[in-house]
């Protein structure tokens, strides 16, 4: 009996050995009840295991440049000159955003959770000129810069179908909750070279926030068939009604798929497809359609002093794909690196198009007594220790 035992145990070693994928994947890097593994990058992704928490860390490099206008790609060059025949005297040449994101979740029973997401972010834009204010600067160009907290998110999770309650492989949610105008809308020039700019507004993608509270809805479906993982999810931000400067920003919808691989008990593959519609905004902010600023001359019966100021040139449709892998170096932290490639845009230009981005998260789950996964928890007194 004891060879038997032995035996059937050396076999379940070298099985196990030999056919890692197999017997690790279904497990995942995080809970096997949350949905195992998830793309870090996706909001409501990552769910944290019943009565436990999940807090996580992430830092993102975004990189735009050219001018695209629906789908053609356009010279800075070619936009300046003489505001009075359609040019601008100044125009984005390309642009770095740096983001810094943190957030916590809590599960509170095996269907719901909450969380709650925050950022800071740090734009620069670099601007040319036309020969008028270069001649008058003594400058081609200068970099526009802006930095801030952002908009804080609350989220609902609710699982609303699932084939198995503790290790679901199918499993359906609905995503539910609002943006808090916790960022600026209100961000000012102060270093731009020429005689009178600084004080004055900055364009919208300047700013930090929408300066609205904004509902948030959407829907997860994940999936396993071992030793793959996959899902898609689709989210609504809305922009329904105009901030204290008096506008709002265009409707937002994001379409995510993705699909991962369990190549070791602590390394998983990805790869993403992004979909972003975003709408126009509705109108100037209060500075530019009254005070002038963003127009020639100070008059907002003028032309546009650049293409940033028109609210009709923002937003559009974005298609990317996104590579990278998540790494387990312990028990309950996942580190996450992500990069990623546009292969469409069609923009309501002229604007900058996406370059790339590359995002680095790390995420940690905290147990507490109540959950199923706590070390101090004792074994059941039925087993007699």
């Amino acid at each position: 009996m004891i060879r038997k035992t032995a035996g059937f145990g050396l076999s379940l070693i070298l099985a196990t050995l030999l056919f890692p994928v197999l017997t690790w994947a279904y497990v995942g890097l995080c809970c096997a009840h949350c949905g195992g593994n998830m793309p870090l990058n996706i909001p409501g992704g990552g769910i944290p295991e019943t009565h436990e928490f999940r807090f996580k860390v992430s830092q993102s490099y975004m990189e735009m440049g050219s001018m695209r206008d629906t789908t053609d790609d356009i010279s800075t060059s070619s936009l300046l000159g003489n505001p009075a025949t359609g040019k601008f005297a100044a125009v984005p040449d390309e642009m770095r955003m740096y983001m810094t994101m943190f957030g916590a979740a809590y599960s509170f029973t095996d269907d719901f959770a909450l969380m709650i997401m925050g950022n800071y972010v740090r734009n620069e834009m670099d601007m040319k000129f036309n020969t008028l204010l270069t001649n008058n600067s003594g400058r081609d160009g200068f970099t526009m810069f802006s930095d801030g907290f952002g908009d804080t998110k609350l989220l609902g999770k609710l699982r609303m179908y699932k084939d198995d309650n503790l290790a679901p492989k199918m499993q359906f949610s609905a995503i539910f909750g609002m943006s808090l105008p916790t960022g600026e809308t209100d961000k000012e020039f102060t270093e731009n070279p020429v005689a009178g700019q600084n004080g004055t507004i900055l364009p919208f993608r300047m700013q930090t926030s929408s300066g609205t509270v904004d509902p948030i809805m959407g829907f997860t479906f994940q999936m396993i068939r071992d030793p793959w993982w996959m899902g898609a999810n689709i989210m609504y931000e809305g922009h329904w009604y105009d901030n204290a400067r008096g506008y709002h920003q265009g409707q937002e919808l994001w379409i995510d798929g993705y699909i991962m691989r369990q190549v070791h008990q602590r390394l998983v593959l990805q790869a993403q497809l992004n979909y972003k519609h975003e709408g126009r905004y509705s109108d100037e902010p209060y500075e530019g359609r009254v005070k002038g600023h963003g127009h020639t001359m100070f008059n907002p019966n003028n032309p546009f002093t650049s293409p940033l100021f028109d609210p009709e040139n923002y937003g559009g449709e974005k298609l990317s794909l996104s590579f990278g892998f998540q790494v387990q170096p312990f028990n309950m932290h996942v580190i996450e690196v992500l990069a990623t490639l546009p292969i469409y845009q069609n923009l309501n230009g002229p604007q900058l198009r996406d370059s790339f981005r590359i995002m680095a998260s790390y995420y940690l789950e905290l147990p507490t007594k109540r959950s199923r996964r706590y070390v101090g928890t004792k074994a059941p007194k039925e087993l007699g220790f």
